[in-house]
């Protein structure tokens, strides 16, 4: 027995309402880098504050005892951890803006 309903067309789909939802969505999600790249910014900036806060701290300790040795190693342990903070906080900068 042969099936005789007859064949349904497929209803229309309205592509517009999908593509303007789609510009809010893409609308939205630049937004939303944006407000994340400059919360990284700023985050970045007060990581380097408090950074250069805790160095200028240990050289200002290690003044205080009076002793060279103790004075040359917490300046080269500063100016290295100066140096390597410089280079991240570069590349950091770049992927943000």
């Amino acid at each position: 027995m042969a099936d005789e309903s007859p064949t349904k067309a497929l209803p229309t789909i309205d592509l517009s309402a999908f593509e303007e939802a789609a510009a809010r969505v893409k609308d939205l999600n630049d937004k939303l880098i944006s407000s994340a790249k400059s919360a990284g910014v700023v985050s970045l900036d007060a990581y380097e504050k408090a950074l250069q806060s805790m160095t200028d701290f240990s050289e200002k300790a290690a003044q205080a005892t009076g002793l060279e040795w103790v004075v040359t190693a917490a300046h080269t342990q500063t100016a290295l951890v100066k140096e390597i903070n410089a280079a991240v906080s570069k590349t950091a900068r770049e992927i943000l803006t």
